[in-house]
Parts: C-alpha cells; sequence; structure tokens
C-alpha cells in the first residue's frame, strides 16, 4: 500500500509540472519555460526549422515569452517577402 501510494504521489507532481510548463524543442537544444496558466495546452512545443514562425503569433506562447528565449538563443525569424517580387524569385 505504501509503494502505491508512493508512485500516486509522483505521478501527481508530473501532472502538476505538465500543467505548468511547456516543454519546447529547438533546432539544438530543450528549453523549458513556465506557462501564464495551468492548462494542458502545448505542454511539449516542436519548435524545430520552421515551425518557429508559426509559434511566434500563438498568444498562448507569447505569454510564456517564447519570443524572448528564440532571441535569448540568438534565433531570428525574416519576414517573408511580400508583393510581385517574391513571386519571381
Amino acid at each position: 500500500m505504501k509503494h502505491v501510494l508512493i508512485i500516486l504521489v509522483i505521478i501527481g507532481g508530473l501532472v502538476l509540472g505538465a500543467l505548468n510548463y511547456h516543454v519546447i524543442l529547438l533546432d539544438d537544444s530543450l528549453k523549458i519555460l513556465q506557462k501564464h496558466r495551468m492548462t494542458l495546452e502545448h505542454t511539449f512545443v516542436d519548435a524545430r526549422g520552421t515551425k518557429k514562425s508559426k509559434l511566434l503569433v500563438d498568444p498562448v506562447l507569447m505569454r510564456a515569452g517564447f519570443n524572448e528565449l528564440l532571441e535569448a538563443e540568438g534565433i531570428t525569424i525574416q519576414q517573408p517577402k511580400s508583393g510581385p517580387a517574391s513571386a519571381q524569385e
């Protein structure tokens, strides 16, 4: 009975951790950000490759500081060119 209680406490701690933190997988590292609210939304975020530009405008990640995290890592996102010049390239 004692072992079951210990296992339940550990599982409860893991669930609370999942509710309170974003785990963000970048191209060459794994970062953890504290969530703004307790929710399971965006618990694990895959931000490798070109997916970063979509994640920059996500309000949940913006409140958690995803933009500042990318700046601290030295990652910059270039704005796509607009207009007829980009269609010719």
